[in-house]
């Protein structure tokens, strides 16, 4: 015997909802926000220095090194590998400082909106 169906009445979204048109305008703002935020962290930058202030490098947070200060008194050429450890240092650091500037500018705009990782 065949199955008859038959269609109960249709739910309406929730209020504030809008059949999801409402958030989809609310997650392409949010997108233009981000775009805006992750563009201006290119004027943002971070300075790191290490030894005790021999070696600073200053970094955008696009993670570009703008620049390397290296202290001429601590040029040794029989210590080349200090200097070599200190570079990476820095350079480590300075990455580091970076990312996390990003990740605080990124984070103030999803803070708190639960959204699934890879939505945005």
């Amino acid at each position: 015997m065949a199955r008859k169906r038959v269609k109960g009445p249709t739910k309406k979204a929730p209020s504030g909802m809008g059949g999801g048109g409402g958030m989809m305008q609310q997650i392409r703002q949010l997108q233009e926000e981000m775009a805006r935020t992750q563009e201006s962290l290119g004027d943002e930058s971070v300075e790191v220095s290490v030894g005790g202030g021999v070696v600073t490098m200053v970094m955008t947070g696009h993670q570009r090194l703008e620049s390397v200060t290296i202290q001429p008194d601590i040029l040794d050429p029989d210590d080349v590998e200090m200097l070599q450890d200190l570079v990476v240092a820095a350079v480590n650091e300075a990455i580091e400082q970076s990312q996390q500037l990003a990740s605080e500018r990124m984070g103030a705009l999803t803070s708190g909106l639960n959204l699934p990782p890879g939505l945005l």
